[in-house]
């Protein structure tokens, strides 16, 4: 299975770099890059409304992102704590 591209919204750069702890990020990212091997993994879910729109979870911290399987692309559009993440 080829690899997907991997792209990073600027806001969601940004979001990234003010979460918690070094560690926490550390692990977000881990698991960010992961996604271009395979863009739907174990515990990922689908957005309401969306048929192309994921998330997936570390800790309290939460990742949504889009694939676009044509392109073979993962764009990815927020990074935040769960309780404000879908605001």
């Amino acid at each position: 299975m080829a690899a997907y591209k991997l792209l990073i919204k600027a806001s969601a750069g940004k979001e990234l770099e003010r979460l918690g702890t070094k560690s926490d990020r550390l692990r977000i990212v881990d698991r960010i890059q992961a996604l271009v091997h395979d863009p739907r993994p174990h515990g990922c879910e689908m957005l309401a409304g969306y048929a192309d729109r994921f998330r997936i979870r570390q800790g309290n911290y939460r990742v949504v992102y889009l694939v676009d399987d044509q392109r073979r692309e993962v764009t990815i559009f927020k990074i935040g704590d769960r309780k404000d993440i879908y605001r």
